[in-house]
């Protein structure tokens, strides 16, 4: 078992949908695929919880799936959204200066890929 972590910092919901998609197929395929929320996609957490949103099926199924490690606690106050993330249970990571620490994942063992 292979063990990745997602970066996304891409706020774009073409790139976001890519993650999304990735980190299911490493779960289907006995990975362990984990997302972490940075920069910019930080904008998309409260509009992804909307029903209506394009995403949104897809979000919930990742949310259920555990495939969300959390959400830059720095990022979403600076966009607007750690309310947001806060309301959807997600975790906020900040062990660097407010930000998740890239450094931790690869001490732990996970490939890292960032969108």
């Amino acid at each position: 078992m292979k063990k990745m972590v997602l970066f996304v910092f891409n706020g774009d919901p073409m790139c976001f949908i890519h993650v999304l998609l990735n980190a299911l197929d490493m779960q289907t395929r006995g990975d362990e695929g984990r997302i972490v929320v940075e920069g910019a996609a930080t904008r998309l957490i409260g509009e992804l919880a909307k029903p209506d949103h394009a995403l949104y099926a897809l979000w919930e199924k990742v949310k259920q799936a555990g495939l969300v490690e959390g959400v830059c606690k720095a990022c979403s106050l600076k966009m607007g959204t750690l309310q947001a993330a806060q309301d959807q249970g997600l975790t906020l990571l900040d062990e660097m200066n407010g930000h998740p620490s890239m450094a931790r994942y690869r001490q732990e063992g996970y490939e890292l890929i960032t969108f």
